[in-house]
C-alpha cells in the first residue's frame, strides 16, 4: 500500500526527485559552511518583494589572521602593562647605595712616667675597668625602636652588625695576634674591600689607609696578650639618615692585659694594661642589612700607652710594663675611658694618670 504521499501505483522510476538520485549525496559540516546562500526565516520572506534566499559571506582565511594579530596585540598590550606597573611599583627593592672610603684617624696616648706593671688580676682591679664586662658581654645594645622609614627588626639588624663587626675586629684572638684579618673583613661592603686589603697589607699613615683604623692587632714578635679576657665598655646609638639609609655610631673602651712576647725558659714578665678608644661609625642602606654586612664611614682610635714616635699605621705598639715614653708634657692630656669624640688635635695625647692602675 502506497503512502500517504505517494502516487497510488507508487513513484515512476527514473522520474526527478526520487530518492535515488541524492542517495549518494552527503551534506557534511564543511558543505553547509562553505554554502554561499542561505534561506531566508518565514518573516523575512512576507515582507515586499524579498527574496527567498540571501548569500552568505564568503569564509575569508585572512579573518584567522587578524584574529592571532589581535591576540599578540593584546598579550604584548599586557606584558607593557605589567612592566609598566613594575617600574612604577614603590615597594620593590632598592638600588643598592656604593660605599664611601673609610676616614681614619689613629692618636698613640704616651704615658707620663713608667707603665706599671703586675698580674692581669691584680691590674684589672685598680683600674677604672675593674667594674667592666668581659668580651662581647660588654658590647650592650639600646633599646631599638623603628624609625620612619626602617622597621623595629631592621634597626635590631644594624645594631647586630655593628656588634658583630666591633667583636670581630677588637676582640677575636686571632686578629689581634696578627694571625688573620677575615673575620671583620667578611662583614665589611664589598666596595671598601679594596681599601681594607690595602690598609692591612701596606698600612700607611695617611687617614685612609692605617689598619688600626679597621682593626686592633699587635705585632706578635713583640707583643702577646698576658690575659685573653679583653674588658669592654661602651655605647651604640642609631638613627636615620634618609629613607634607605641607617647610621650607627659605637663608643666603646677596650681593655687588654698584655705582656712581652718571649721564647725563653725565665720566669714570666709582668703584665700590664693597653687601652684603645675606638669610635666607629656605620651606615647601612637595605641591601646590607639583607646581606648582613657593614659600611664603615669614619674611625677614630685613641691608643695608649704608646710612644708619639711609633708606627703605629700597621700595628699598635704598646708600651710595656716599667717602659717610659718621651716628655709629653707639652701633650694634651687625653682619658681613653671617658666617652665621646676623642677631643685631641695633636697626633700624640698625653695619657691620663688616672687612666693607669694603682697599685
Amino acid at each position: 500500500m502506497a503512502g500517504r504521499g505517494d502516487p497510488p501505483e507508487g513513484t515512476p522510476e527514473g522520474v526527478p526527485g526520487g530518492e535515488d538520485e541524492y542517495r549518494s549525496v552527503v551534506f557534511d559540516e564543511a558543505f553547509v559552511r562553505a554554502a554561499r546562500l542561505q534561506e531566508f526565516s518565514a518573516e523575512e520572506r512576507m515582507g515586499e518583494h524579498s527574496q527567498a534566499v540571501r548569500s552568505r559571506p564568503a569564509w575569508d582565511g585572512r579573518s584567522g589572521s587578524r584574529q592571532a594579530l589581535l591576540l599578540v596585540l593584546l598579550i604584548v598590550l599586557a606584558f607593557g602593562t605589567a612592566v609598566y606597573l613594575g617600574v612604577r611599583n614603590p615597594y620593590q627593592a632598592p638600588v643598592d647605595q656604593r660605599a664611601e672610603p673609610l676616614r681614619t684617624t689613629v692618636v698613640p696616648l704616651a704615658p707620663q712616667g713608667p707603665v706599671a706593671g703586675g698580674t692581669p688580676d691584680s691590674l684589672f682591679a685598680h683600674s677604672p675597668v675593674a667594674e667592666y664586662r668581659t668580651g662581647a658581654a660588654g658590647i650592650n645594645l639600646p633599646l631599638a625602636a623603628r624609625t620612619t622609614h626602617f622597621s623595629e627588626s631592621q634597626v635590631v639588624t644594624a645594631l647586630g652588625i655593628a656588634k658583630d663587626y666591633l667583636a670581630a675586629s677588637s676582640l677575636e684572638p686571632d686578629v689581634l695576634a696578627g694571625l688573620t684579618v677575615r673575620p671583620p673583613r667578611l662583614l665589611l661592603d664589598p666596595d671598601q674591600l679594596e681599601q681594607f686589603d690595602r690598609s692591612v697589607e701596606s698600612s700607611q699613615d695617611d687617614g685612609r689607609h692605617a689598619a688600626a683604623g679597621w682593626l686592633i692587632r699587635f705585632d706578635p714578635r713583640e707583643v702577646v696578650l698576658a690575659d685573653p679576657s679583653v674588658r669592654v665598655q661602651g655605647t651604640l646609638r642609631f638613627a636615620e639618615v634618609d629613607t634607605d639609609l641607617i647610621d650607627v655610631t659605637t663608643d666603646h673602651t677596650f681593655t687588654y692585659a698584655v705582656r712581652p712576647a718571649t721564647s725563653s725558659g725565665g720566669p714570666t714578665p709582668q703584665a700590664s694594661l693597653f687601652t684603645v678608644h675606638r669610635e666607629l661609625h656605620f651606615r647601612f642602606d637595605r641591601e646590607d642589612l639583607r646581606m648582613h654586612r657593614a659600611e664603615l664611614l669614619t674611625s677614630t682610635v685613641e691608643a695608649g700607652p704608646q710612644s708619639c714616635d711609633a708606627d703605629t699605621a700597621g700595628s699598635l705598639r704598646p708600651l710595656l710594663a716599667g717602659e717610659r715614653a718621651g716628655d709629653p708634657s707639652r701633650r694634651a692630656v687625653t682619658d681613653p675611658y671617658a666617652t665621646g669624640r676623642p677631643t685631641t688635635s695633636s697626633l700624640c695625647g698625653a695619657l691620663a694618670p688616672s687612666a693607669q692602675p694603682s697599685l
